[in-house]
Parts: C-alpha cells; sequence; structure tokens
C-alpha cells in the first residue's frame, strides 16, 4: 500500500482493521509492527510525518541510573539495546541510514561527593546492564577518555564514561522508517488528514472529509492525545497529560562523529554525522510561543560551548522548539482504555520516546491484536495507572 494520495488520500478507505492517529516517532513505528504483522494499518497526521517534537534535533538515547532497579529501569535497558538490531534491520531492508551510534556518554563530576556515588553505580551496573553475553559499563575515571572534547576543569573529581548510551538521528530515523513504510504492502500512510473526533464505542474516526471505521484505534498523536483521552475519561480530576516545550540547536563544528555525548545537569551536547553537533534542551511548562526560541536556548549554547571547547566558535545552523508529551505521571502512557477497549494509548514518552518507542509501539500493536508480546510493559506505564493517578489528584 504505502504512501495514500494527499489529500483527501482516503479515497474508498470507509474502514480499516487497524488505524493509528499521529506520524510521530511512535506512530511510525506503530505501523512499521503492524506491516511486519501483516495487518491492514492506516496511519494518518494532520500534517507531515514527524513534523511535530519528533523531527527535532538531540537525538540522545541516555539510560536511567543503574541503581534501584526496577522493571522500568529493566524495561528501558532492554529496548535502548534492541534498539540496535531494529534499526539496523530497517537500514538493511532500505539502504537508508538513521545516524545510530553506540557512542557512550561522559558525565563530569564537579565535587568529591559526586564521585563517591558514580563509583557505587559503576557496581550497580556490573549487576544490571547485561544483555547474554554482552556488559555495558559505567566507568568512573581520573580524566576523559578523549582529549580536546570535554574541559577538564568541569570535572574536577573525575569523569563517567558510560558504554550504554547511544545517539540517534531524529530526522534520519524518521526518514526510515517512512522509507519501510512507503513500501508497505500492508500499512497506508495519509498526511494532512485532520480528525476531529474519535468514537471507540462506534469504532469511527471523523475527519473533515468523511468517517473513518475500525477494528481498533491506537491514538499516538503526542500532546494532543491528551485532551482526546480526557474528553474519555470524565471525573477524573486532573488532565492525563501536558505539553512541554524544549528547545534545541545544532551547530556545525569539525568534530569527530564518533565522540561521546556529554551530560551535565540537562545539558546535552550530542556529536552527529557530517560535523554535526546538537545542544539542547529545555523544559518550560510555561511559555507564549511553542514553535519560538530565545534566550534559554542561548544560555544553552553558551555552557555547551564552555563545556566542550571544540564548539567555542561553533556556527549555529538552527533553531528548533516544539512541544514533547508529558504524561501525569512523568512516565510513557500505553494500553487500552479501561472504559473504551477499542481505543488503546501510546503517547507520553516525554525525553525517552526515541530509545522506547519501537517496544512500546509493539506492545500497543499487540495489544490492539489481542496477540501476546514476548515481554512485559511496566504497570506504571499503562494508561488505567495514569487514569488512577490523575483521579487522586486536584
Amino acid at each position: 500500500m504505502g504512501r495514500a494520495d494527499n489529500p483527501p488520500g482516503l479515497a474508498g478507505q470507509s474502514s480499516v482493521e487497524l488505524l493509528i492517529v499521529g506520524g510521530g516517532i511512535m506512530g511510525l513505528w506503530a505501523a512499521v509492527h503492524a506491516e511486519r504483522l501483516g495487518v491492514e494499518a492506516l496511519l494518518i497526521d494532520a500534517g507531515r510525518m514527524g513534523q511535530g517534537a519528533s523531527g527535532g534535533l538531540l537525538g540522545a538515547l541516555m539510560p536511567h541510573m543503574p541503581d534501584k532497579w526496577s522493571d522500568k529501569k529493566q524495561f528501558q535497558f532492554d529496548a535502548l539495546v534492541s534498539l540496535e538490531h531494529e534499526i539496523a534491520a530497517l537500514e538493511a531492508a532500505t539502504g537508508l541510514s538513521a545516524g545510530y551510534r553506540r557512542s557512550g556518554r561522559l558525565i563530569p563530576l564537579p565535587k568529591p561527593h559526586l564521585r563517591k556515588i558514580a563509583l557505587g553505580h559503576s557496581q550497580d551496573a556490573e549487576t544490571h546492564w547485561h544483555h547474554g553475553e554482552r556488559r555495558f559499563h559505567w566507568h568512573v575515571l581520573d580524566a576523559a577518555p578523549t582529549s580536546d572534547w570535554i574541559d577538564p576543569a568541569a570535572g574536577e573529581s573525575g569523569i563517567v564514561f558510560d558504554t550504554l548510551a547511544a545517539r540517534v538521528a531524529p530526522r534520519a530515523l524518521l526518514r526510515l522508517l517512512v522509507g519501510f513504510l512507503d513500501k508497505a504492502k500492508y500499512v497506508r500512510l495519509s498526511e494532512g488528514v485532520e480528525i476531529q473526533s474519535i468514537d471507540p464505542d462506534r469504532a469511527t474516526a471523523a475527519t473533515p472529509e468523511r468517517t473513518i471505521g475500525f477494528r481498533r484505534c491506537i491514538l499516538s498523536a503526542g500532546h494532543r492525545s491528551f485532551p482526546i483521552l480526557d474528553g474519555l475519561t470524565p471525573g477524573h480530576g486532573s488532565p492525563l497529560g501536558v505539553p512541554v516545550k524544549g528547545q534545541a540547536a545544532l551547530l556545525k563544528a569539525d568534530v569527530d562523529a564518533a565522540l561521546p555525548v556529554i551530560f551535565r545537569d540537562g545539558l546535552y551536547i550530542v556529536p552527529h554525522e557530517g560535523g554535526l553537533v546538537a545542544v539542547g534542551s529545555t523544559s518550560e511548562n510555561r511559555f507564549a510561543d511553542p514553535q519560538s526560541t530565545d534566550d534559554k536556548l542561548n544560555d544553552l549554547v553558551t555552557a555547551a560551548r564552555a563545556m566542550a571547547p571544540a564548539l567555542a566558535n561553533a556556527e549555529v545552523v538552527e533553531r528548533w522548539a516544539g512541544l514533547r508529551p508529558k504524561a501525569i505521571d512523568r512516565d510513557p502512557m500505553v494500553g487500552a482504555h479501561p472504559d473504551h477497549p477499542r481505543l488503546i494509548a501510546l503517547t507520553g514518552g516525554f525525553k525517552v520516546s526515541f530509545g522506547l518507542a519501537h517496544r512500546l509501539a509493539e506492545v500497543a500493536v499487540r495489544e490492539a491484536l489481542e496477540n501476546p508480546c514476548s515481554f512485559k510493559l511496566p504497570q506504571g506505564f499503562a494508561l488505567s495507572n495514569h487514569i488512577a493517578v490523575a483521579s487522586h489528584k486536584t
């Protein structure tokens, strides 16, 4: 099927087995899993595929700290390890690149007590960060393993070098997913189609041109999913999620693309292919314009130049801002609505979407098909859990 004509793009498409609403990273992965399972599916987006928060710049794939291990941390670990193989399979099928590299991460330690904590994390990583014969490490070093990348003064008490962290080029990964789906046999893509309403009990979704019937609907429209879910969940007390603005910048610099990501206190410095380095990101709960950039981003770029001297004179080639979906309990929001089981949520990834989306989407698609999944979703990720949290907040 591949890409539909745009718009209306839905001629003759009055009913579908699986309707996927939202063409960001979550929705695209859901469509990939539907194609692999041979399910007739329609993926629609009000704009272009991946144009929202998924089409940003950063692409950092950062693991949780290895201490206080939990089902959530295990799920993320397994997802980060498996993503490498998922991307490789799609790259082999399409001939495209996602700009993926397990480059590792540097975390400077400016105070002695932080080194002591980091040494404890190193032991935790040895216990938990392994997959079969493969092991990942949380090294605590006196100095960075690469010279002329991170300012030595930033790590007066040492440097953590984490070998699990990776990065991906967000827009390249989106192109890879769309490229795979453009040749799909079972999945159809349609851009520029706005969903005005979803009635899960009648199994219909209304667009300006027509009504689409479905057996199951996966709602993966980022922060725009929350008002729809709120409307289906009356009396729960608080909104199920909110948009959070993020800002990032892309710099042009003569640096090695294999260099590790640098992270400290919310500042990410992410080397990419082609001499590009992404810097981010802000987390703004209050904002006037979701698409504008301002002094908050300027401050991040200034901090990045100080942290990585190689960026001191690097040209800023792009400034970006967008809205990320933050669920009420912060974790991703996945699963059938308890009162409307034909509707499955797939949203709320906030800062972890790119590392988890492939696994979250597989859970959502298999739940929609009543097809068992080989791994379990953490209970805290379930839509029902978020509804319960919202019902206890005022």
